[in-house]
């Protein structure tokens, strides 16, 4: 029987597995900048949250969103910053650059956690924590670039405030903080509104492809994301973003025909192993906690 734990942590798989495929939909983007780009990604991932929004509190809806506070605010900042972040260190760097950056995710986020949570990672944890990055090494050790100074920037970025993100919704797991994500998708609009303003018209299909990747993969996964933040580790959420970072080269290679080197392929295949192998011990870990009744999410 699955518990709240195991749960969060298939809803993970599958939302990283969704949300893989934004690598090959910014890939069919020709026209848009980067700035136009995260606008309408905004603007889809606003309209999708506040359909979910609507549909869970109904006439609560204003209530729950004003309820997060402080706290609520704080992660929009952060999610914010990560969001803009993340799409000009694609739009600015090499994706293998990009990518090593990114994942050093979980590993900021567990240095974090541990000095302002107090959460500490099992042996096993880390070991496979460790394999999983050295695969993401070597999915690209062959594309990285020293001389891309500000898509390299964009990255670090991304990185330093996705973990604060993560760290603050696990710190404030108790409040709902699901409206969070509205409030970040209006203030990214918002922002892109004004570097765009004057050339905010991008082609319909383009147009489609950021309702796609804003409106229905985002919002899913980082709803999902929210969720899973109640019942495991900050660290072990952002883990889980490894397996999007070695599944979208895959995407690329079968839709687009792209060449994919044989270090990407190994490397790939390498985190994906590693991501299985913490999945499975991580669900029969609780599920024997919970028959000891020994489990505790909070």
């Amino acid at each position: 029987m699955f518990n709240s734990r195991s749960i969060s942590i298939l809803l993970l798989l599958f939302s990283s597995i969704a949300i893989s495929f934004g690598g090959l939909i910014m890939r069919n983007i020709e026209v848009a900048n980067a700035w136009q780009i995260i606008f309408y990604r905004s603007i889809f991932f606003s309209i999708s949250i506040s359909i979910i929004l609507v549909f869970q509190y109904r006439k609560f809806f204003l209530i729950n969103v004003k309820s997060i506070g402080f706290p609520g605010i704080l992660a929009a900042i952060f999610y914010t910053f990560a969001n803009i972040m993340f799409v000009h260190a694609f739009a600015n760097t090499t994706v293998a650059n990009a990518l090593f950056t990114l994942s050093a995710i979980p590993f900021i986020t567990a240095i974090l956690a541990f000095y302002f949570l107090n959460e500490n990672l099992s042996i096993r944890t880390i070991i496979i924590m460790i394999i999983a990055f050295a695969g993401i090494v070597l999915m690209i050790s062959e594309g990285l670039a020293l001389d891309e100074f500000f898509g390299n920037i964009m990255a670090l970025g991304t990185a330093l405030f996705f973990s604060c993100f993560a760290i603050t919704l696990r710190k404030f797991r108790k409040l709902d903080m699901l409206p969070t994500l509205l409030i970040a998708g209006l203030m990214v609009s918002w922002i892109t509104l004004i570097m765009t303003y004057n050339f905010i018209k991008i082609p319909i299909n383009e147009m489609f492809l950021c309702f796609i990747w804003g409106g229905i993969l985002s919002g899913f996964v980082n709803y999902i994301f929210i969720y899973a933040t109640r019942y495991l580790y900050a660290s072990s959420v952002t883990f889980f973003m490894l397996f999007e970072f070695a599944l979208g080269p895959f995407w690329v290679f079968i839709f687009l025909n792209e060449k994919v080197s044989t270090n990407t392929l190994y490397g790939g295949l390498v985190v994906m192993i590693c991501v299985f192998f913490y999945s499975l011990f991580e669900i029969l870990s609780s599920n024997k906690k919970i028959k000891k009744g020994r489990i505790n999410v909070f």
